[in-house]
């Protein structure tokens, strides 16, 4: 560690089995699922986040001198950059016809989920902040021959503390549905504009008159044959977006379930008592989690009935402030997901790389501002003054 924080130790660990649940889950806290020992560990067990799938566990532990955990954060060095959601093929392109070296690098991150939330696990009451990891890291990917850092879907406090200590911050988007203390979906609706309130109306009616069973499980309500199908829900998903092997194993889910209990979310649609699609969400302390969905039938708006509606109606009825749905789709907008800012910081160790990925990112973050103002004009709720 730097000399300013001399009784500070990093150590990096290949499997989070080596750092006791119960310190984790302290810096951690109970807010995000994503990056609870749990859920980390299950990703592990089922050999999901493993050397196969080309991510290999190097979880960061920051301690003091009397070896207590004062810090903590999902790591995995990584010999590409899929799974990750935030896009830096383009670097790692550049980079390499130039001669470097961009893998091995160091990613910091829920594996395979796009959700914002912590990142640098803080101990409440450590005296530190999250720079005083963030500077372990660095001098981690030096002693590593390591390219670079990379710590995507971060919160803004983090983006904020690192960026002034040198790393390069980047902008994203997603869209995220916000409860303004809605008493029911029916409220919900009535603070959109007539003609979008109208959709949204045809397309539950259309989903409910389909001939699916349409069901919202939690905890040990979602059984084995659920979990078997919804794998199968899964890799049809990743085989039409992708082509490529899926790297959620099917011991994935179950592991994940049971260890997580009645934070586990399932919407799923049946036919003749048989699941044909389900989307997957993780509950939070303030919002529900959005993550995974697929389907073996082609039902018009089952996908919005399932991610985005039956969603709302369980965050209303839980009163959670918020519904985070997951990454990309402008389509979401339309009903009721308005654009949220998400945050990555990166350190490039190669000056040349730096100065280019820094030169780049100073150009898109401004471009990234006016595209989430211009998408937030196309909100279908009522403005003021608007009549019916």
């Amino acid at each position: 560690m730097p000399d300013s924080t001399p009784a500070l130790t990093l150590s990096l660990h290949p499997s989070i089995a080596e750092i006791p649940a119960a310190e984790w889950d302290a810096c951690a806290g109970g807010d995000n699922p994503f990056v609870s020992h749990a859920f980390l560990a299950a990703l592990e067990t089922s050999g999901s986040a493993s050397s196969r799938t080309g991510w290999l566990p190097q979880h960061a532990a920051l301690r003091d001198a009397a070896g207590e955990l004062l810090a903590c954060c999902p790591a995995y060095a990584k010999s590409h950059s899929q799974g990750e959601y935030v896009f830096d093929y383009g670097w790692a392109d550049a980079f390499e016809r130039a001669g470097g070296s961009y893998y091995p690098k160091l990613q910091v991150c829920a594996p395979f989920s796009p959700v914002p939330g912590p990142r640098l696990l803080v101990r409440p009451g450590a005296g530190i902040g999250p720079a005083a990891l963030g500077q372990g890291l660095v001098q981690a990917c030096g002693q590593l021959d390591l390219s670079s850092v990379h710590i995507t879907f971060c919160q803004e406090a983090e983006w904020t503390a690192l960026g002034e200590t040198g790393w390069l911050r980047r902008l994203g988007t997603q869209f995220h549905w916000h409860n303004q203390g809605y008493a029911s979906f029916d409220d919900f609706l009535g603070a959109l504009a007539s003609r979008k309130r109208k959709v949204i109306k045809r397309e539950r009616r259309d989903a409910a008159a389909s001939g699916y069973v349409l069901k919202t499980l939690r905890g040990p309500e979602i059984t084995e044959r659920h979990w078997k199908a919804f794998h199968r829900f899964y890799r049809s998903t990743t085989d039409k977006k992708w082509g490529r092997s899926a790297y959620l194993t099917p011991r994935f889910w179950p592991l994940m379930a049971e260890a997580l209990g009645d934070k586990v979310v399932l919407m799923v649609a049946e036919r003749d008592g048989e699941p044909v699609a389900g989307a997957l969400n993780l509950l939070g302390r303030e919002a529900l989690y959005g993550r995974n969905w697929g389907s073996v039938v082609d039902a018009p708006f089952l996908h919005f009935e399932l991610c985005y509606y039956r969603a709302i109606d369980f965050a209303i009825e839980h009163k959670l402030p918020r519904v985070e749905a997951g990454a990309q789709g402008e389509h979401k907008i339309q009903r009721g997901y308005l654009p949220s800012a998400t945050y990555s910081a990166h350190w490039i160790q190669h000056p040349g790389l730096r100065r280019a990925v820094e030169d780049f990112l100073g150009r898109e973050r401004p471009a990234m501002l006016r595209e989430m103002e211009a998408l937030a004009e196309l909100s279908p709720f009522k403005r003021a003054g608007e009549a019916e």
